[in-house]
């Protein structure tokens, strides 16, 4: 029988590197093929172990149970990632697919890897740390004052995201696994917080969470899960939309709604969180950042080379805007808001938003960094025109339905401001354009024939009239 003792410890030492360099060639094949992986080509590069800690300890021999093993490993990108290995000696057939595979040498030598979260023993072992607060290693386990975590429901993975990987837990709790990981708190963790404690009802409040200690300077920890309550029978704004489209059916009233509350949870992270005031250098400076971003996608979009003058022209607008005295105050917003992002619920005929993370290929200082909440109702706008093109592409009656929604919605927007954000014409504009531009440039590399969908909008927002 092989030798399964196994030194785990908080942060690596001398000897830790005999069991990265066994997992080395498993992970390397199996972390290109995950969708969360944002390795460029598929290359992970030479794999650094930043912790180790057991969650579970690895069965003995002819156990068959299974064991959780926990690793924060940096790629040559130098991105770090978060990975949850089940250990087992003879995989059960249920969880073939979630194999990664067997160490060929190493403390593993001889089990059987898998992603654990396929597990629904382990996802349970997962639950288990967040109902009992403490520590574990590296890793912090913390629980809200006051926060209920279910005992004994188990846990079923999602297969929808793609940037990180959720578990619900029967129809209780969802619990969000962050997978690319870096020093500071994640804003999903951070700003629903803020909320709770700003009495803000339109956001689900965090039951529990897991960090791991930063070994930087400033001491910064990394966010690595957040459980929530999960809100059953609700339905999400991308997909009631699309049945409202489906059957050519009035959405404005729940458009004017979601503007509501989009609105409350703006005014929510303003009074929590501190605001600033973007003057001259700092509006000039996010024009020029949205024009290289234009400039990189129409080299790489062929397509977007004919709109370049009239695309120039809306963030020209938003230049001409600083260099007359304007400011814009700017704070915590959502960051990547989207239809998707807003769950209703039929009981109470509520909108709550959800997934506060930003967009996840942004740097995290770059996402906590307060914007003008108008880039949000951009997301918005935007997700109404995507919804309309996906189902009536060029038909006029989806082009009416999706101008009827942007306009109930900023209409329902300003009920609680005070402010209609077409007002801003300038600025909406200006990130409802840099929005599109993104959404080109995606659609070109991922979804091909997705394309026309982002390109009407370009279309449109070259020509429009200048906002004065």
């Amino acid at each position: 029988m092989p030798e399964r003792s196994l030194p785990l410890t908080a942060t690596p030492r001398s000897g830790d590197h005999t069991l990265l360099d066994s997992l080395a060639p498993l992970l390397s094949a199996w972390l290109p093929g995950q969708r969360w992986f944002a390795g460029q080509g598929g290359s992970v590069g030479r794999l650094t172990l930043v912790s180790a800690t057991e969650l579970l300890p690895r069965p003995a021999p002819g156990a068959s149970a299974p064991g959780l093993l926990h690793l924060l490993v940096r790629t040559g990108q130098a991105d770090c990632y978060q990975l949850l290995l089940g250990v087992r000696e003879v995989l059960p057939p249920e969880l073939a697919p979630a194999r990664i595979g067997r160490p060929a040498d190493g403390p593993l030598r001889g089990l059987t890897l898998y992603e654990a979260l396929h597990d629904p023993r382990l996802t349970g072992v997962l639950l288990e740390r967040l109902r009992t607060p403490g520590r574990l290693g590296p890793l912090r386990f913390t629980r809200a004052p006051g926060g209920a975590v279910p005992s004994g429901p188990t846990g079923r993975l999602l297969d929808a995201e793609q940037s990180n990987s959720s578990v619900v837990y029967g129809s209780v709790c969802i619990l969000k696994v962050f997978r690319r990981v870096g020093p500071g708190t994640n804003p999903d963790l951070e700003l629903p917080l803020a909320l709770a404690r700003a009495g803000c009802a339109h956001v689900p409040a965090p039951t529990a969470w897991f960090e791991a200690e930063g070994r930087r300077p400033d001491g910064s920890s990394l966010t690595l899960g957040v459980l929530q309550p999960f809100l059953p029978g609700s339905g999400d704004g991308w997909h009631l939309a699309l049945g409202a489209l489906a059957e050519r059916r009035d959405f404005s009233a729940a458009a004017r709604a979601l503007g509501r509350t989009t609105a409350e949870v703006h005014a929510g992270l303003a009074s929590a969180l501190p605001t600033t005031v973007l003057r001259r250098s700092q509006l000039e400076q996010l024009s020029r950042g949205m024009t290289e971003r234009l400039h990189q996608a129409t080299a790489a979009v062929p397509a977007l080379r004919p709109y370049r003058t009239g695309l120039r022209d809306a963030f020209g607008a938003l230049d001409a805007l600083a260099r007359g005295g304007a400011a814009r105050r700017a704070q915590r917003i959502h960051g990547d808001l989207h239809l998707g992002q807003a769950l209703h619920s039929p009981t109470d005929n509520r909108w709550r938003l959800i997934d506060f993370e930003g967009e996840p290929a942004s740097p995290l200082a770059e996402r906590r960094r307060p914007q003008p909440a108008v880039r949000d109702v951009a997301g918005i706008l935007r997700s109404f025109d995507y919804a309309a093109c996906q189902r009536g592409t060029g038909e006029p009656w989806a082009e009416e339905w999706a101008a009827a929604n942007r306009a109930a919605y900023c209409r329902g927007y300003a009920e609680v401001a005070g402010a209609d954000p077409r007002e801003d014409a300038a600025l909406l504009r200006a990130f409802e354009t840099d929005k599109a531009i993104y959404e080109v440039l995606y659609e070109a590399r991922h979804r091909p024939a997705w394309l026309p969908v982002p390109m009407s909008a370009i279309r449109r927002l070259a020509t429009a009239d200048a906002p004065r």
